[in-house]
């Protein structure tokens, strides 16, 4: 009986190893919790409402907000422009924008309206907001900023 459960589990195992896509982890993927780019403003801070208290985080998330303060730039790997955005609910996110792959916002102020479309990573801050580019391996949803009728990705 012993032998049988022997022979079993090795053939188990190579069978996992050697089968063509077998033993392996699907890669990977943020929640696709908003159906895309044009989600309305009240459904995106909804949806970054349930992020922020249930401690989610890879969230993919599109809304709108209001510049509430800029910051200075994130210099410590790929560079960031960053910014905190105030969104209707009143909660506020960090926004951290890809510039080593994408446009600055040059033209951004306080008080100016920004939409987005990234992903969502939860902190007890209020959360952050990235992935607003393209990405260049073609592996995560493409996301982008909207200022001022243009779009930056």
């Amino acid at each position: 009986m012993n032998r049988f459960l022997l022979l079993a589990a090795l053939a188990a195992a190579a069978y996992f190893a050697w089968a063509p896509g077998a033993g392996t982890l699907p890669r990977s993927e943020p929640t696709p919790v908003t159906p895309g780019p044009s989600t309305s403003a009240a459904e995106g801070d909804a949806v970054l409402d349930r992020a922020f208290t249930q401690r989610l985080s890879r969230v993919q998330v599109a809304g709108e907000g209001t510049v509430a303060r800029m910051l200075r730039d994130d210099r410590d790997g790929s560079r960031h422009q960053r910014f905190i955005l105030r969104l209707a609910s009143g909660r506020t996110v960090l926004v951290a924008h890809n510039i080593d792959l994408a446009p600055r916002l040059d033209a951004l102020r306080v008080g100016d309206t920004v939409a987005f479309y990234g992903e969502y990573e939860w902190n007890p801050k209020g959360g952050v907001i990235h992935w607003t580019h393209r990405d260049p391996h073609g592996r995560h949803p493409d996301g982008w900023l909207r200022h001022d009728g243009r779009v930056y990705q």
